[in-house]
């Protein structure tokens, strides 16, 4: 699974001042599961390191990119530059993208825009990170800094790893194949979004009146949009109890009550989304409930990112 990442996030001196920003996670964890394929748009459009610093001047919407001593206006050459970068990267079909925040190249919001007299205008996007997004619409992207936030680094490996299920399957993409897709991931829908669980399900009740060029395209983009929603507690615990009534009348009473009681303590924040989550797959599999044993519900990424021991 290959994923874009800006390199200075992987230790490599390219920054404007020649230093890196090496993060721990990326690189040691996250990068055990990856291929990470580096990029920086201000070294690879020929800028150099150490160069001097650039920042977006003009317009909000649509931003220059200019030098902040000798006034260079350097937007035509990046511009040229991310043609072609994004041209060889749709070969490598990325299953997701990590960015460095704030650079006036690689920044995904809030990149600080300016007149030409210095004042802040407001904030947008960093021109290649904004024309990646054209580009690549359903790509999961995101800075490396709001990873530090433990909801979001969740909600960003659970699209990475959905969207590469995705791509997979598109490559043999059948009506069959996206009805036992869309069974697989049932649950894990539920969880991020009722609404798009909903409206994905009734898609695939009608899968015979579309082609597969129309399934692909709008199953595709409601379901990237479903992960891009945020989890809660609520919704995981509704999710947790539906599983949970496919065998409960299978287990003892003491054993239901356990069940109960850990939820319970999900619920109330006293254990992480990892405690319930272990205990259905164990009665899943000591039970064998065919139905849920291919729910990626139960493990939509692997273990060794523990992940859900924050959330």
């Amino acid at each position: 699974m290959r994923l874009g990442i800006s390199r200075c996030l992987l230790g490599e001196p390219v920054r404007f001042d020649g230093g890196h920003k090496r993060d721990h996670f990326l690189v040691d964890v996250l990068g055990q599961h990856v291929e990470w394929i580096p990029v920086c748009p201000e070294v690879e459009a020929g800028f150099g390191t150490p160069r001097e610093s650039m920042r977006l001047v003009d317009d909000v919407a649509e931003p220059r990119l200019m030098a902040v001593r000798s006034h260079h206006d350097h937007t035509d050459r990046m511009r040229r530059y991310a043609k072609q970068r994004l041209r060889d990267l749709q070969s490598l079909n990325l299953s997701g993208y990590v960015f460095k925040k704030d650079p006036p190249s690689c920044g995904t919001q809030r990149v600080r825009v300016y007149a030409r007299d210095g004042n802040l205008l407001g904030t947008g996007k960093g021109l290649f990170a904004d024309a990646f997004q054209h580009t690549f619409p359903l790509t999961p992207i995101e800075e490396e800094g709001r990873l530090q936030d433990q909801s979001l680094r969740e909600n960003f490996i659970e699209r990475v790893f959905g969207y590469h299920r995705w791509q997979v399957l598109t490559a043999r993409l059948t009506r069959g194949r996206l009805v036992a897709f869309h069974t697989a991931h049932k649950y894990l829908l539920l969880a991020h979004s009722p609404r798009h669980y909903r409206e994905l399900g009734r898609l695939v009740t009608d899968v015979k009146q579309y082609s597969v060029r129309e399934l692909a395209r709008t199953y595709g983009q409601r379901f990237m949009e479903a992960l891009a929603v945020k989890t809660t507690i609520r919704k995981h615990v509704n999710v947790l109890q539906h599983l949970a009534g496919h065998f409960k009348d299978a287990l003892s009473p003491a054993v239901r009550d356990e069940l109960h009681a850990v939820l319970g303590d999900y619920q109330k924040g006293f254990v992480p989304l990892s405690v319930p989550v272990t205990l259905i797959r164990h009665y899943v599999r000591v039970l064998d409930v065919p139905y849920l044993k291919d729910q990626v519900y139960l493990a939509p990424h692997p273990k060794e990112l523990m992940s859900r021991n924050h959330v």
